[in-house]
């Protein structure tokens, strides 16, 4: 993330996080004023769409419920394993982290599987 506005916002993002938990409606309306950033000033649609579906999902589920994406690759028709422990505020602590660096590689595939882990679970549910 270049954009100097865009990384004070995610930083004071992922502070909110760490002291109050997951606050559905200021974690929205900032996920939402960092993705208008993103979409105006980065041109980044990789992180504009994680932006989207994690706001999104905050607010239709009242939490966030997709875990860190496992470092082993997952077989074709194999089930993504389920750990709750891996959920929620630290899933989504290390989502955010991703965000700061969405150019760097590993960044970007992790971000990728969570878009997907994000638009399975909204279809599932």
């Amino acid at each position: 993330m270049k954009n100097i506005k865009a990384q004070q916002l995610l930083n004071k993002i992922q502070r909110d996080l760490m002291r109050n938990g997951i606050i559905i409606n200021t974690l929205v309306n900032d996920l939402k004023e960092l993705r208008s950033i993103i979409v105006d000033e980065e041109g980044n649609p990789l992180l504009a769409k994680a932006l989207r579906l994690t706001y999104e999902h905050i607010e239709n589920f009242e939490g966030f419920e997709i875990a860190i994406p496992d470092d082993e690759p997952v077989e074709e028709g194999e089930e993504m394993p389920e750990n709750p422990a891996e959920t929620g505020q630290e899933s989504l602590d290390y989502l955010l982290s991703l965000m700061a660096d969405p150019e760097n590689k590993v960044n970007k595939i992790e971000l990728r599987e969570y878009v997907n882990a994000l638009n399975i679970y909204a279809e599932e549910n």
